[in-house]
């Protein structure tokens, strides 16, 4: 199986959120590829061991590397990374909005709250994809916009529902961006949506020290985003060490049901319909 074409030695990549977790592991391989990255995240203090390390793995060290402290809620951030990639690597083929933050919310939370995870978790996403995607289009080379999703955002389980939320509005999004790219005539960039499994990274860590069995690391998930962008997949949905793909496909089919077969909504999480869910998983 061939790479996608937007994995070009000589290109540029930028990745938010990318000092840890999903984020460095994407930008360690797209430097591995001979791609140039950019690595922006929020956190400074984490940068610089995050450029070491792609660096470690870019074909020549620290001058295929640059690192950019930014807040992906702030477009006018957004807007001079563009321009400071542009600058220092040229075209860029690959851009991942992967940037997000996961505290835990309910419906009728902190409005403060709600804002701040929809202003990085989604909002950022969107700008993102609409500050780099008309360079990326101008250029004429094939590349890709890969936004990372949460199946927290199809499935939707109750008890985090800020994050759910902006990771449902992602999948729309990137659904309706990969719509209109095609649209567009001779365009070559495309997008994809990331959903990882159940990943052992610092949204983990924060009740965990060490990886449970159960998780992935995020070089896997890494391996299967390339995988899958080579297969030319739009919705790139992981397994982890628990759950197969056939069992999430399942649970996606369950909640697209709830609305066909007038269910509640939830329905997987209601104890009139627990002992029909057991049975349908089964089956």
């Amino acid at each position: 199986m061939s790479d996608h074409p937007a994995f070009v030695a000589g290109g540029a990549a930028v990745v938010t959120g990318g000092a840890s977790g999903i984020g460095l592991a994407a930008a360690e391989r797209f430097a591995s590829m001979g791609l140039r990255v950019c690595v922006a995240d929020i956190n400074a203090d984490a940068l610089a061991e995050a450029g070491n390390r792609v660096a470690a793995k870019a074909a020549n060290g620290a001058a295929d590397v640059m690192t950019a402290p930014i807040d992906v809620s702030d477009r006018a951030a957004l807007e001079g990374l563009r321009d400071a990639v542009a600058d220092r690597f040229g075209d860029v083929t690959v851009v991942m909005n992967n940037a997000g933050m996961e505290p835990v919310g309910k419906a009728l939370g902190d409005a403060d709250m709600w804002q701040r995870i929809l202003d990085v978790n989604l909002w950022g996403v969107i700008h993102g994809s609409q500050v780099f995607a008309p360079a990326m289009i101008e250029a004429g080379k094939p590349a890709v916009i890969i936004n990372t999703g949460s199946k927290q955002g199809i499935t939707c389980p109750p008890g985090n529902a800020p994050y759910n939320v902006s990771k449902a509005g992602v999948k729309v999004f990137t659904e309706q961006l990969a719509h209109e790219l095609r649209s567009i005539e001779g365009c070559q960039v495309g997008a994809a949506l990331l959903v990882p499994g159940f990943t052992f990274t610092g949204f983990t860590r924060v009740h965990v020290q060490e990886k449970p069995d159960g998780a992935w690391e995020p070089e896997q998930v890494i391996d299967e985003m390339v995988a899958g962008l080579g297969r030319g997949d739009f919705y790139i949905i992981c397994e982890d060490n628990e759950v197969t793909r056939d069992v999430d496909n399942k649970r996606i089919l369950w909640a697209a049901q709830d609305i066909t077969e007038n269910r509640p909504p939830l329905s997987r999480w209601h104890p009139d319909y627990a002992a029909a869910f057991a049975d349908y998983m089964k089956g």
